[in-house]
């Protein structure tokens, strides 16, 4: 049996047996059977902490054959994806035998604390700080925003300065804070215009970290390490919900007739045809890996194209994109239709996980070297 039919034959019996299962039971499922952790390196302190390290062409399968399955969406891919890898890289081998195993478990939930309201697309300019409390710990007090999965994690990485009156990328540093602290971390979910809650603040009061990784004062550099794997093999599953997505809004064009005008005909096209190329850049990045600008290049290409397939999903339904499921009354709750969430959704998406504008200037200075743009 190849190994797209192992996977494909894995998914299909156990959802069978569970076609909707509890999201946190399903990650320990995912990691009873050996599906977290394939893509750790095992030269790098992953072996034996993931499951069963596999070549890059594997953790590709696995990933397109995840997307187009009717399993959950992954609860535990930040720790998987991102804090995991970064351990492996810059922890202490105290450090990985701590988090690695829980996390291949599908134990323990991570969440992400870099943004705040001041500091989104803008890193450096972050205002949260910790001080140390006297054991080798330290006191975090600030507030994040954006933080998918605040509300479920166990864990969470928070970049935070712990050097008084440091600026920008200095003196900030990359530590693991638990989220079960009550009275010292409060999470609030924000309700956006699609009238789901996705994303959360987060307000530590004296929240307790008890550790850094690779070192006080070096969190920059392992941020900047993290976000680089933020857009590797996991861009080829999106890009398979993606192409899901843009199946939908062909299908739309056709029973409404949008597709007879030769405009949105065109459209379509040019969407199709982006998605290849999409597909194309982000194999090619994978087997080169360490070039500064390609998560950068990816970000700025699913940006934009997913924006302007928001739009396309309601513009080819016509009248229908605008209204509601219906019957509908002033006491039935209104809901967005699947078109139209994802055109209010999507409109986010030249924004979070870094703004194009930003995107931009990476590319320009770090690859074209070019000046710095003012500020």
């Amino acid at each position: 049996m190849d190994f797209r039919t192992e996977v494909r034959a894995w998914l299909d019996s156990h959802l069978a047996e569970t076609p909707t299962p509890d999201p946190r039971a399903w990650e320990r499922e995912l990691g009873q059977a050996g599906w977290i952790g394939i893509g750790w390196p095992e030269d790098g302190g992953g072996a034996g902490y993931g499951n069963r390290p596999a070549p890059l062409t594997h953790q590709v399968i696995w990933a397109e054959e995840y997307a187009r399955s009717t399993a959950p969406p992954r609860m535990g891919h930040i720790g998987e994806n991102l804090l995991a890898p970064t351990l492996i890289a810059y922890g202490t081998e105290e450090q990985k035998r701590r988090h690695l195993p829980p996390i291949a478990r599908g134990e323990t939930l991570w969440c992400q604390g870099y943004s705040e309201p001041g500091a989104g697309s803008d890193l450096a300019g972050i205002r949260t700080t910790a001080t140390p409390d006297g054991t080798g710990g330290y006191t975090v007090t600030g507030q994040k925003i954006w933080t998918s999965l605040a509300r479920d994690a166990d864990w969470c990485f928070v970049l935070a300065r712990t050097e008084p009156g440091s600026t920008r990328h200095h003196g900030l540093s990359f530590l693991l804070v638990e989220m079960d602290q009550p009275g010292r971390i409060d999470v609030r979910p924000i309700r956006q215009m699609t009238g789901t809650s996705e994303f959360n603040e987060v307000f530590f009061d004296g929240a307790r970290a008890a550790e850094v990784v690779g070192g006080e004062g070096n969190g920059w550099a392992v941020a900047m390490g993290l976000l680089a794997l933020e857009r590797g093999v996991s861009t080829l599953a999106q890009q398979i919900g993606f192409a899901q997505e843009l199946d939908e809004v062909i299908a739309a064009a056709r029973a409404s007739g949008a597709a007879e005008d030769p405009v949105v005909r065109a459209r379509l096209v040019r969407q199709w045809a982006e998605l290849v190329t999409m597909r194309r850049h982000a194999l090619r990045t994978l087997g080169t890996p360490g070039d500064p600008g390609a998560p950068s290049v990816a970000k700025l290409l699913w940006g934009g194209w997913h924006q302007r397939l928001g739009e396309l999903a309601v513009e080819v339904r016509g009248e229908a994109g605008a209204v509601g499921p219906q019957p509908w009354s002033a006491t039935t709750p209104y809901e967005l239709t699947t078109a139209q969430h994802l055109f209010l959704f999507t409109r986010a998406d030249t924004i979070y996980g870094g703004s194009d504008e930003i995107q931009r200037n990476i590319i320009a200075e770090r690859v074209l070297g070019l000046p710095r743009e003012p500020r």
